[in-house]
This record gives C-alpha cells, structure tokens and sequence, in this order.
C-alpha cells in the first residue's frame, strides 16, 4: 500500500531526455534525506541474457557522494601506503584471519595480486557479499594507493543479473544536475566499450529508467543505441 507521501509524487507516461527528467525526479525526492539517483537498464530480449556478462568498474567523474569504507589486504611493507592513500582497515595475513572469522565491516575490499591467493579461499564468505577482489574491478592491483583513491573518489561496478537487469547510482540529489549527466554520460560510455568488448551484436540496451530512493520510476530517452 503505498503512503500518502508517496501518492503525492509526480507521475509522467512518456520517455524523455535525461536533461528533462532530472527536475522531476529530483522533485519527487521529498524525504529528509540526500536521495540517491539511480539507473535501471534492461538488456535487449534479442540477446541471451545467460550469455551475457558484463562486470567492470567505472570512475564516476563527479563521485558518487557515499563514503565508501575501504579494506586492504597487502604485504607488510605496504601497509603505511594504504593508510596513508585513505584505506580505513588495513592488514595483512592477520585481517585475513580477522575476515576468515566473519569480519567484514567494510564495503570495498582491496588486495594485491600475491595476497589473492590468500583471500581466494573466502570465497563462501566473500562471495555472497559482494566483497570478493577481482582485476575487473581494479580491486585486485600492485598499485594499491591508485586502488584505494579510486574506490573512495567515486568507482561503482556495473554489472548485470542473471534477468539482465544492470543497476547502478549516478549520484545524489544535492548534486547539480551538469554533474549527475556526466556521470550519466561515463555509464554510457562505458556500457558501449564493454557492448564491444564483449561482441555483442545488435542493441545491449533495452531500455533504461531513472530514478530516486524513495521515488518514482521514469523511462529514459537514450541519445544513441547502445
């Protein structure tokens, strides 16, 4: 049943442009809180959706406005890197103990390539987290300041389900709207090199829908196919 708030929301029946819709979205957003703005894309009826898999990491350019706790996991004589490049939680084969007895207070986890061995083993506690490092994702890396500031500064993952759907946020409401279509711009920059990178032929994209937390759903007008 939806509240009283929620009945008082704007709703529109038609796909427009990004640059017209971010007004009414941001208009819906009438809690106390910063919403976030957040993309919804359907991949294409045409493509096997089982086939397809995409999963990379895109650094929003005007950040993300969430402040992400970073873990590292790294040798000894890279610990003080890590702290110092703004990682909250930093280890070596101690937080891999720590992590092995049900320790994860943390949203990003980062590691260089020696230690993955390590932490692969985790995979059962890991895995259903989200948390698993992977090269993909510039999580798994020998330059771990470079990965930590990437990951602080405004890095989201794109990635697929198994319906084909893609969820990813491109900002928050306090954010000028120029801001959040750059970040709009850099998801679909991205989505295309990967469209390539992965040979998929005719459209990825479906369709693709904006919205905020605790709003309403509206259906995007995509500049180009993608």
């Amino acid at each position: 049943m939806s509240s009283k708030r929620f009945k008082k929301l704007e709703k529109i029946d038609k796909t427009d442009s990004i640059d017209q819709i971010l007004n009414l979205v941001k208009k819906n957003c009438t809690t106390k809180f910063d919403e976030s703005i957040d993309l919804s894309f359907q991949i294409n009826n045409k493509q096997k959706k089982s086939e397809v898999n995409i999963r990379t990491a895109v650094n929003l350019p005007c950040g993300t406005g969430k402040d992400v706790k970073v873990a590292v996991v790294c040798e000894e004589d890279k610990l003080k890197i890590a702290k110092d490049a703004g990682a909250e939680i930093v280890g070596s084969d101690d937080l891999i103990e720590k992590i092995k007895s049900g320790e994860t207070n943390f949203e990003k986890l980062i590691c260089t390539p020696s230690m993955m061995v390590k932490l692969s083993k985790l995979g059962k506690i890991l895995g259903p987290k989200g948390l698993m490092p992977n090269p993909k994702l510039g999580t798994v890396s020998e330059n771990i300041s470079e990965a930590v500031k990437n990951a602080k500064s405004g890095q989201v993952e794109i990635r697929n389900d198994k319906d084909g759907n893609i969820g990813v946020s491109i900002g928050k409401k306090s954010f000028t709207d120029e801001d959040l279509i750059k970040n709009f711009q850099s998801i679909l920059d991205t989505l295309d090199k990967e469209k390539g990178n992965n040979n998929i032929k005719g459209n990825l994209i479906k369709s693709c829908f904006i919205t905020s937390t605790m709003g309403v759903s509206f259906k995007l007008k995509l500049d180009k196919s993608i």
